[in-house]
């Protein structure tokens, strides 16, 4: 690759990443203030969970929706990225500025989960345009900013908005608006494929491919796993210090954030790694660790600091890790022309995965408690296992990360 080439994807890898990191704040901004908006509203525990859950389903449909027309292959995709993100920060300071019960809140963050459905798969479309040898690592890149944007807001709660949920759901709105000005300074890659026709036959070819779906399989269960961790940490790090004998909700909310942006450092180390000796190797070993660690979690429970910090830098590095490499088999197995829906229909799926277990992590922790609520996730990282290690037997496997499997 000629070298004004190379150095003008390492600027696009730059800008693209700063913006998705930026717009991705969007996801947690009720989440992070959750407590507050709970006892302002009078909101229960299932109900505070729809903050959430409710992104999870809007971003579904945005990703459904995308995916059935093949508009992240129709539109050019900074465009696209460009206005989900904006009309992202729009829904969610309505909520800061004019919302005071639970109905239209999470109408507005249904509508943000649409939004949002705009802006990660584009992302992807566009830097697999810019990168085809080190993919893992351009997009392991890009799901690192998305992590660490999805834990900003709980770094804004606790460096001034305990108590004041308007300021972070306002701070989140206006850090998307930056990222859809930046966005559209980001060119198409060479490696882009030219925008393709509508074609309601390319969705049901991705079901019939067998590589492709293998590689769906591994990041549902990816899936399963992340988001319920993600929403609930906060929660049950306030248990944890609750039981040790100390609150400490300002300690809670950073370690929350430590928690989560800690998977952007494991998402590019994995990213450049799996480049080198595989993709089914790297996210087999990663999806063995983040599973284990859902069931350490309930050992390290009200342990002291320096036994639980430790813990959960560790699982949060190992749980997204693995996410980009998902994402980047997919844009090598599946046809070029629409590698934006094929990326848009796993992760529509995989984020319909998350409402259930987002859902159902509650309810299991009202049984057995927090100790041991995310014990059950356990059952993801097993089924995406046994995915990706049958993907690594196939013929399929050399067409990933140049061959290594």
């Amino acid at each position: 690759m000629p070298t004004e080439t190379t150095a003008s994807r390492y600027r696009v890898l730059i800008v693209l990443a700063v913006a998705e990191l930026l717009a991705m704040t969007l996801w947690f901004s009720a989440s992070a203030v959750g407590p507050e908006l709970a006892t302002a509203w009078g909101l229960s525990s299932a109900e505070t969970a729809w903050l959430t859950n409710a992104v999870q389903l809007g971003f579904v449909v945005g990703a459904v929706l995308s995916a059935s027309f093949t508009l992240a292959d129709a539109i050019p995709p900074r465009y696209l990225f460009a206005t989900a993100a904006l009309a992202g920060a729009g829904a969610t300071a309505v909520i800061a500025l004019a919302v005071s019960s639970f109905l239209p809140a999470v109408l507005l963050r249904f509508l943000t989960g649409v939004t949002l459905a705009g802006v990660y798969p584009p992302g992807m479309k566009i830097m697999a345009g810019w990168f085809r040898e080190g993919r893992g690592f351009a997009i392991g890149t890009l799901v690192g900013a998305l992590t660490i944007g999805s834990a900003l807001p709980h770094l804004l709660r606790a460096i001034g908005g305990v108590g004041r949920p308007r300021m972070v759901l306002l701070g989140a709105a206006g850090l998307a608006v930056v990222s859809a000005i930046l966005v559209l300074f980001v060119r198409p890659g060479p490696h882009q494929a030219p925008a393709a026709p509508f074609d309601p036959g390319a969705v049901r070819r991705m079901l019939r491919d067998r590589g492709t779906m293998l590689a769906n399989l591994g990041y549902f269960g990816h899936m399963w796993e992340l988001y319920a961790v993600w929403a609930w940490i906060p929660v049950y790090l306030a248990a944890s210090f609750t039981a040790s004998g100390d609150p400490a909700p300002t300690l809670a909310a950073l370690l929350a954030f430590a928690t989560i942006a800690v998977g952007g450092v494991g998402a590019l180390v994995a990213g450049a790694f799996a480049d080198r000796v595989g993709r089914t190797a790297v996210t087999s070993g990663s999806l063995i660790a983040s599973g284990t660690a859902c069931v350490g979690a309930g050992i390290v429970f009200g342990g002291p600091l320096l036994v639980l910090i430790p813990f959960l830098l560790v699982w949060g590095f190992v749980i997204v890790a693995d996410s980009a490499q998902f994402s980047a088999a997919v844009s090598e197995l599946a046809e070029d022309s629409y590698v934006g829906s094929a990326l848009t229909l796993q992760t529509a799926v995989g984020f319909l995965l998350t409402v259930g277990s987002i859902q159902v992590t509650p309810i299991v922790a009202g049984v057995v408690g927090w100790q041991w609520a995310f014990s059950p996730l356990v059952v993801g990282p097993f089924v995406g296992t046994v995915a990706m290690l049958w993907l690594r037997r196939l013929p399929e496997a050399t067409a990933l990360a140049g061959g290594r499997g």
